[in-house]
């Protein structure tokens, strides 16, 4: 090189320059990625600005994350860098949709202590697609209120229970989604749900009760408006107005020590912390819990009983 031009560097200053190591700038310089400028006398490598720039960009697509076959391209021109950039985006978008899917599935594993069997099923549960969990939902609905003559109001509920786990979701719903997997899944579950079902179903269409229309609400709700009602201003279960709220609610023909089984058993319970778990899956509010008045149900129910 002709010691009168423009400054050149040896791979050793170009080092010290840019902070790399020469190891890395004489690979780089062997696969195409920066050529240099030229040689010494005693051929030795050498490079100017230009070479100190491109380097520049190729330390810089390297530390983003792209391929050295994609850095090739975008140097020899063959691909736009704001093409480039966007591609990469997307693929980091799923890699870190994947990262925090995988953090969520070991978080839940460490909250339960799980071992390796039930972690993989974690694992496959929690990476359902959305069209497998929809149908793992749907074959649960089925079940519980396929053939039943239900109300319009419940029809939309039951239209309504999607299930919308994020891309990126949080522990707690990765968490509750393995839960109602499980749940949704037990047939002894999805059995005590039908007989609760069925239940509501009759009690609905008394037309004995005075509870309210052919479009009656949810049987959680009439529990809500007149055994929460009753059990907040005071009634006692075993009071004479609480076995007329019970006429109220049920009507005449409704089988009230199937319904009292049901209320001591777990079908309540877990059909509450169904809904819970669908809050938390598809980022809801959580709806307020009824224990109290179904408690107070159950207790008038004891103290009034059929006949």
């Amino acid at each position: 090189m002709n010691d009168d031009g423009p400054e050149v560097f040896t791979i050793g200053q170009l080092s010290r320059r840019t902070g790399l190591s020469v190891r890395t700038i004489r690979y780089w310089s062997d696969i195409g990625a920066l050529p240099p400028a030229g040689r010494s006398t005693g051929g030795y490598r050498l490079y100017n600005a230009a070479c100190v720039a491109r380097l520049e960009l190729v330390r810089t697509l390297r530390e983003l994350g792209l391929g050295l076959a994609t850095v090739r391209r975008v140097l020899a021109g063959e691909s736009g860098i704001a093409d480039v950039a966007a591609a990469h985006v997307a693929a980091l978008d799923a890699q870190i949709r994947s990262l925090r899917l995988n953090r969520a599935v070991l978080s839940t594993v460490a909250k339960r202590a799980s071992g390796a069997e039930e972690m993989a099923l974690m694992n496959r549960l929690a990476r359902l697609s959305t069209v497998e969990r929809k149908r793992i939902i749907e074959e649960f609905t089925e079940e519980v209120f396929g053939g039943l003559d239900i109300t319009p109001g419940i029809q939309e509920q039951v239209r309504r229970t999607v299930v919308e786990l994020p891309d990126d979701p949080t522990p707690e719903q990765v968490d509750a989604w393995v839960e109602l997997a499980e749940l949704v899944q037990d047939p002894a579950f999805r059995q005590r749900m039908r007989a609760m079902a069925e239940f509501n179903t009759r009690a609905a269409q008394d037309d004995g009760g005075a509870a309210g229309t052919g479009d009656r609400q949810w049987f959680v709700e009439q529990v809500t408006r007149l055994a929460g009602d009753a059990r907040e201003s005071g009634v006692a279960p075993g009071s004479a107005e609480a076995a007329g709220i019970l006429d109220q609610l049920l009507g005449a023909t409704a089988d009230r020590d199937a319904l009292l089984q049901r209320l001591e058993g777990a079908a309540f319970a877990e059909a509450d912390r169904y809904r819970r778990l669908m809050a938390v899956i598809n980022g809801r509010e959580e709806q307020p819990r009824h224990n109290e008045d179904f408690a107070w149900l159950a207790a008038a129910l004891r103290a009034h009983p059929a006949g």
